[in-house]
């Protein structure tokens, strides 16, 4: 489809009719970009001649191009020519916001940052994803690890001594869910005001941010936290314990209820008559009394067992998973919030798609992920360029279009 949907144009989406262009790679400025488009935002994806970098990723990072550039259209145009540049100045006059997450300064040195944009095109919301936020840092490169420790979130994690990156790109993720946040605010303060903004999310902050209740319990405490395998924690059964079949689940004894719940479901009534047990609080201080009762009754259950008179008692529980675990969960697919990705390699795959319904509305996919230059005959074309024009700047390669590349 080399055209946004004419339908959901029409209104059927939140998000249609607004454009966005994304001068993003990796993750933190894809992600943004991609959750407008499920919400119904026409992306274009702008790409270098030779590509998102991330295509041509292995290992840890080999689906990152496919996971966060789904519903998008690709332009592929060389930035570093002047006539490339007068191309881009058109695209972006047809634009309702440009997110980009080059390093600090790459798009002032290409005349895209802000302060020449907005001159120029004061309606354009533009939105620029960095490692930190204006201060003493705001030059320096970053990546989702280095905020994690520099944040405290990797020793939060790990065991102590031991300092350990959550197992996703958590920081790249949420700092472009803020820049989506922020886009949205701005396009919604930009009916009242006719004018775009500068919007502005970093890795760094959103880092600060989540460790935030750590922060707030020091404060509260005078006591530094310790990391989350020695936390102290504030309920007496929050723990993974083990099943007679050898498998993990977690539970969470938080409530008064799931704790009368817990003792009369698995024959234990004689603790709720006890006086240091009777609430949460008093409860956390016989730890050391309730958790061999608790780990004795579990592991004398099978995995299936436990999970099914957890679910009948609404005790809060959950299975240890693997990621590939989830291809097959029952609530995932039922609930219809897997999507059909084509990756790469011609293969398809169930990828979970944004966390949200609305109105009973489900995010799709309205596009796969894009072949490199797929879109930029129609994306030219819609900036007022002729089909003769379009070619010759595809002779000069100025620009890239798929079905040339093919021939």
């Amino acid at each position: 489809m080399s055209a946004p949907d004419r339908k959901e144009a029409a209104g059927e989406l939140p998000l249609s009719g607004i454009r966005v262009l994304e001068m993003g790679h990796t993750v933190m400025g894809p992600s943004c970009s991609m959750v407008l488009a499920d919400l119904g935002a026409d992306v274009i994806k702008v790409e270098p001649l030779e590509g998102d970098r991330t295509r041509a990723n292995v290992g840890f990072g080999s689906a990152i191009f496919p996971v966060f550039n789904r519903n998008k259209r690709s332009l592929s145009i060389d930035l570093k020519s002047e006539t490339g540049l007068a191309v881009m100045h058109k695209v972006i006059a047809t634009s309702d916001a440009l997110v980009e997450n080059f390093a600090f300064g790459t798009m002032d040195r290409l005349g895209l940052g802000y302060e020449a944009l907005s001159g120029v095109h004061p309606r354009l919301i533009y939105c620029s994803l960095k490692g930190f936020l204006n201060g003493p840092y705001e030059h320096r490169a970053a990546l989702d690890e280095i905020v994690q420790f520099m944040g405290g979130l990797a020793y939060m994690t790990g065991p102590r001594g031991m300092p350990l990156r959550a197992g996703s790109s958590v920081v790249d993720i949420m700092g472009g869910m803020f820049g989506a946040i922020g886009i949205i605010a701005a396009v919604r303060e930009r009916e009242r005001t006719g004018r775009g903004q500068l919007v502005q999310s970093a890795l760094f902050e959103s880092t600060a941010f989540m460790v935030a209740q750590h922060m707030g319990q020091q404060a509260l405490t005078g006591v530094e936290p310790p990391p989350m395998p020695e936390k102290a924690s504030s309920w007496a059964v929050y723990d993974p314990f083990e099943t007679s079949d050898g498998k993990t689940v977690f539970v969470g004894i938080t409530s008064d209820n799931h704790w009368r719940a817990f003792c009369t479901g698995f024959g234990v009534e004689g603790m709720l008559d006890d006086p240091l047990m009777k609430t949460n609080p008093l409860r956390t201080r016989q730890r050391d009394k309730i958790m061999p009762v608790v780990t004795a009754k579990f592991s004398a259950e099978t995995f299936e067992s436990l999970c099914a008179k957890l679910e009948r008692l609404k005790i809060p529980f959950g299975p240890l998973a693997k990621p590939g675990d989830l291809f097959e969960d029952r609530h995932l697919n039922e609930g219809g919030r897997m999507l059909d990705v084509v990756l790469p390699n011609g293969k398809h795959a169930k990828i979970p798609g944004i966390p949200l319904d609305m109105g009973g509305r489900k995010p799709r996919v309205r596009r796969q992920p894009p072949v490199m230059g797929a879109d930029t005959r129609a994306v030219l074309a819609e900036a007022g360029y002729t089909a003769a024009q379009i070619d010759e700047l595809v002779e000069k390669r100025i620009v890239i279009a798929a079905d040339a590349r093919r021939g």
